[in-house]
């Protein structure tokens, strides 16, 4: 097993394993009963989502109008990082503890943090370069915006569509957008 970030992720990947092998288990025993127990927990799956991440952090829930006012007025933080996701994708869920924890991190008067809720708006993806058509399995994306000019995406624009893209964890996109060097550049008053 691939070393988790959290507790929540470990217990979910050792209970999908577990679940496996019952599965394996019944198939010896009687493939009927093993048919039914994966009729039984893809209802449950189906049923049953992860609620989204509702803790604490300094991510503001913007509307694409709102977002696109802060951006051009000019009057607040110098960078927007941006997740535009949706409440009722399994990959949005799954990230959505990671945005909060890092904004309450790395948040200060140069960097903001900001959430876009694609599943309710879906027509304002294309303002932000983000391309819906064969569904949203791309999301979530992440934009760094400085002074209303996207200048790093994550994942990046491929024309190639990819099956799958890395787990999002803090890591990641603390190294991708260099949120530690923005953070200690701040702190030493170059911005």
């Amino acid at each position: 097993m691939v070393r988790e970030e959290n507790w929540e992720a470990f217990i979910g990947d050792t209970l999908f394993f577990a679940k496996v092998f019952i599965v394996a288990l019944a198939l010896i025993m009687d493939y009927y009963l093993a048919l039914w127990y994966i009729v039984v927990f893809s209802v449950i799956y189906i049923l049953t989502q992860q609620p989204a991440f509702q803790g604490l952090g300094t991510c503001s829930k913007l509307t694409p109008l709102q977002l696109e006012a802060l951006l051009t007025e000019g009057n607040t933080s110098r960078f927007w990082l941006v997740e535009f996701g949706s409440s009722y994708l399994s990959a949005c869920t799954r990230s959505s503890r990671c945005f909060p924890e890092l904004s309450i991190t790395y948040s200060n008067k140069s960097l903001s943090f900001g959430i876009v809720d694609l599943g309710l708006f879906p027509n304002a993806a294309e303002k932000f370069g983000i391309y819906l058509g064969g569904g949203m399995d791309q999301l979530p994306v992440y934009i760094l915006f400085e002074n209303a000019t996207g200048i790093a995406r994550f994942p990046g624009l491929d024309l190639e569509a990819k099956p799958s893209h890395p787990a999002i964890t803090k890591r990641l996109i603390s190294r991708y957008f260099e949120l530690d060097l923005r953070l200690l550049e701040y702190v030493n008053g170059k911005w």
